[in-house]
C-alpha cells in the first residue's frame, strides 16, 4: 500500500505556493496602482508609456489580475518611477510557505511503498 505522505506534502506545496503567489500578485499590483494614481496618470497614460494596449494595463490593475508577466510588471513598475526587488522572508513566512514547499519536494524523492 502507497503512503499519503507525498500526497499530503504535495497538496500542502500546492496551498503554500498559491497563496504567497495571490498575496504577492495583490500586494504589487496595489502598490503599482498606488503608484499610478500619485504620479495623476489614467491607465491609458500608463499603458501609452511602456507601449503597451490600454488592455494590458487594464487586467493587470483590475480586480482579477490573473498572472501577468514579469516583463509586464517590472515595465509598468517603471513607468511609475518604482523598481521590484526581492526580499528575504521572515522566519514565521518561511515556515508557513517555504517548509512546506520543500516538504512535498523531499517526500517526492523518498520510496512511497511500506514493507
Amino acid at each position: 500500500m502507497m503512503s499519503d505522505v507525498p500526497m499530503q506534502a504535495e497538496c500542502a506545496r500546492h496551498r503554500a505556493a498559491e497563496a504567497i503567489r495571490i498575496a504577492s500578485l495583490k500586494k504589487i499590483v496595489a502598490q503599482l496602482n498606488c503608484a499610478r494614481e500619485a504620479s495623476n496618470l489614467t491607465k491609458s497614460q500608463l499603458a501609452r508609456a511602456i507601449g503597451s494596449d490600454p488592455s494590458v494595463v487594464g487586467r493587470l490593475l483590475g480586480a482579477h489580475t490573473e498572472n501577468p508577466t514579469l516583463a509586464t510588471v517590472v515595465e509598468v513598475a517603471a513607468a511609475v518611477g518604482l523598481k521590484l526587488c526581492l526580499v528575504p522572508m521572515s522566519a514565521e513566512e518561511r515556515a508557513r510557505i517555504t517548509e512546506p514547499m520543500l516538504s512535498a519536494e523531499t517526500a517526492r524523492s523518498r520510496p512511497s511503498y511500506q514493507g
